[in-house]
């Protein structure tokens, strides 16, 4: 495999004319980082052994999936992982978009230019920071018990408690990412036409039937792309955020599919075992791809192919 690359890199012909400088590099970043490491996949149907190599270790077929399906653990991590993104696209989703429209409603600049950069800000906070805060603020002593006592209550063990796991991941990446993820929707607004408002205003409609007429229709392509790659992403959960914010007490809600490939691959040292999990997860979101992808393009044309 490194023969049949270094001989594709070398007969590559690097003429400006015909292979600009950016795509060259685009085709070997591609290749050399997201094809290339596809070769690895193949453990998943092996009992791999470092000593014996990928190519020296034996085949198993699919041993490792039939034990991953007979797990005790198998319904519990893909129902957590299914609930944590069915959740954040039923709430998270949206915010961005909401976002987007109310400012383009604001017409004082230098208010929407504040707003826009206050909400920027938390995307560029590092994902152990932002847990770091949510601790503290979570915790018996943090910001919100304090003001739960203030008012009377009693404290909550937050992140002990695992009906709580769900709701702090999901607000805590709308607060994260909203400002972020509206910047490609403000953009889609800026090329809508402002005659159309114009001649809306003159037939009487107001501001909410201009939004519902004219804003979200203008929008509606880029929506359905943004929600293609969404749903294709269904089965996938950051593990950094969730290990860095679970623990045994709250793993009944709070454990995924990622995690699960974590510990068993380098905690457990299982890689087959964790290949075959990581690549199921993989298979079923490309599938999803595919299948929101064709319904798009049957229900509203738009699509990413």
């Amino acid at each position: 495999m490194e023969i049949k690359i270094v001989y594709f890199l070398e007969r590559v012909e690097f003429n400006s004319a015909k292979w600009n400088l950016p795509f060259q590099l685009t085709i070997i970043y591609y290749i050399v980082f997201h094809y290339y490491p596809m070769y690895g996949a193949q453990i998943a149907f092996k009992n791999f052994s470092p000593g014996k190599g990928i190519a020296g270790s034996p085949w198993v077929g699919f041993e490792h999936f039939k034990s991953f399906f007979n797990s005790y653990y198998v319904f519990r991590i893909i129902r957590n992982t299914l609930l944590i993104n069915i959740y954040d696209v039923i709430f998270g989703f949206p915010a961005p978009i909401i976002l987007a429209i109310l400012l383009n409603e604001v017409k004082n600049s230098t208010f929407r230019r504040s707003v826009q950069t206050i909400t920027y800000l938390p995307h560029f906070i590092s994902t152990v920071v932002l847990c770091g805060l949510i601790i503290d603020f979570t915790s018996r002593e943090g910001l919100i018990n304090n003001i739960i006592t203030m008012l009377g209550g009693e404290p909550i063990m937050f992140l002990s408690k695992p009906e709580w796991f769900r709701t702090i991941f999901i607000g805590s990446g709308i607060w994260q990412n909203v400002g972020w993820g509206s910047i490609i929707y403000l953009a889609a607004l800026s090329n809508i036409d402002p005659e159309l408002y114009e001649a809306a205003r003159i037939d009487g409609a107001n501001k909410f039937k201009q939004i519902m007429h004219i804003t979200i229709p203008g929008i509606l392509p880029t929506i359905v792309i943004m929600f293609i790659l969404r749903m294709g992403r269904m089965m996938s959960v950051g593990q950094d955020k969730v290990l860095l914010l679970y623990n045994p007490a709250t793993y009944e809600t709070a454990d995924v599919i990622s995690t699960f490939v974590y510990r068993k691959g380098l905690i457990d040292f299982n890689f087959s075992y964790a290949s075959a999990v990581g690549l199921f997860n993989s298979v079923i979101n490309f599938v999803l791809l595919i299948l929101f992808n064709y319904l798009s393009r049957k229900l509203t044309d738009s699509g990413l192919w």
